[in-house]
């Protein structure tokens, strides 16, 4: 889908704030609310802009702790890729998780409160997954950039 510059600086302010609304943008932007309105509905309607969500501090809820853990399956059979694939889904502490190329086939970004509670994690839930061949796992030391804003 082609952006022209409007729709660039749109997807920039709402990146930036989701909350802003269509008539601040529309006095940013130099537009009408309207032609805001139907540029944002545009954007949504196509897929461009798939949900509106809140951020949150990790270290205000206590899952501060982020493991980055690298998954290697027994075999690779669509059946065993299906099942750790749906798993997954199911663990609250798994923000994201990557099938990848290359030494391992999933990376996944887990967020907890501590090392014990990490490897409670591990240890209780995934490594329970009898398909699961290894996995080795990486913490943070320091967060230098977490963006969730592209620019387009």
């Amino acid at each position: 889908m082609k952006f022209d510059k409007i729709d660039q600086e749109i997807l920039w302010i709402l990146q930036t704030d989701s909350k802003t609304t269509t008539k601040q943008m529309a006095h940013q932007l130099g537009l009408s609310n309207t032609a805001v309105y139907e540029r944002v509905r545009k954007l949504e309607r196509t897929g461009v802009i798939k949900q509106y969500v809140a951020l949150v501090d990790f270290e205000k809820i206590d899952k501060s702790f982020i493991a980055f853990c690298q998954i290697k399956l027994v075999q690779h059979r669509h059946d065993l890729v299906k099942k750790f694939e749906k798993e997954v889904l199911q663990f609250d502490e798994v923000l994201e998780c990557y099938n990848v190329s290359g030494e391992y086939d999933y990376i996944l970004r887990v967020a907890v409160k501590n090392m014990k509670a990490y490897r409670e994690f591990l240890n209780n839930k995934l490594t329970m997954l009898d398909y699961i061949g290894s996995a080795y796992s990486t913490f943070i030391i320091n967060e230098v950039k977490n963006s969730v804003q592209i620019r387009v």
